[in-house]
């Protein structure tokens, strides 16, 4: 235990210092391709969606930390939308790219597609937007580096998750708002 505790102590020291020079937002691309077993279904016979949502939290964090050269935490996960059903049998492929950062968080984009191997049919199953946030040794918020957009899908992502932020700010400002306004 003692040597398992200095090893994680030793690779913590790894995240101290981070080099915050901007990154492209492509060497943050992380794929997971995983097929889907028993173990992943429910009663009816269709995969879990948390299997999914696993999958998509993992690909996210991965990219997420391989943008921020730093430990994260997911902070959120918006609108997770299941758009076809996932089956045993399924090669599921999730795709997580870092699509822009702040300060402290970064909004991570992932797709979910699905192939059917014996047919060959690929079909788009699921989508999500995930924020999460850089910490320091103590576990507190850090800074992560800004996101370099250099395709036009890139820029048109960057775009679409400033929007997305500032939907998230004056979200949380409604419902601090409204909290203060009732009654106890």
């Amino acid at each position: 235990m003692d040597r398992f505790l200095r090893m994680r102590d030793d690779r913590d020291r790894l995240y101290g210092d981070v080099d915050l020079t901007p990154r492209p937002a492509s060497q943050s691309r992380t794929v997971i391709c995983v097929v889907m077993e028993l173990e992943h279904v429910n009663n009816a016979g269709y995969v879990h969606g948390g299997t999914i949502m696993r999958l998509v939290d993992t690909a996210a964090g991965i990219a997420a930390v391989r943008h921020a050269r730093r430990r994260v935490v997911t902070a959120a996960m918006d609108d997770m939308s299941f758009l076809a059903p996932v089956y045993i049998g399924d090669l599921v492929t999730v795709e997580a790219m870092v699509n822009d950062a702040h300060h402290t968080s970064m909004e991570i984009g992932v797709r979910v597609d699905v192939e059917t191997v014996p047919t060959g049919e690929h079909r788009h199953v699921a989508s999500a937007h995930l924020v999460f946030v850089g910490l320091d040794e103590e576990g507190r918020p850090a800074p992560v580096p800004p996101v370099i957009a250099e395709t036009d899908q890139e820029r048109r992502r960057q775009a679409e998750a400033k929007i997305r932020r500032e939907q998230r700010l004056l979200r949380k400002q409604a419902l601090a708002g409204a909290g203060q306004k009732r009654p106890r």
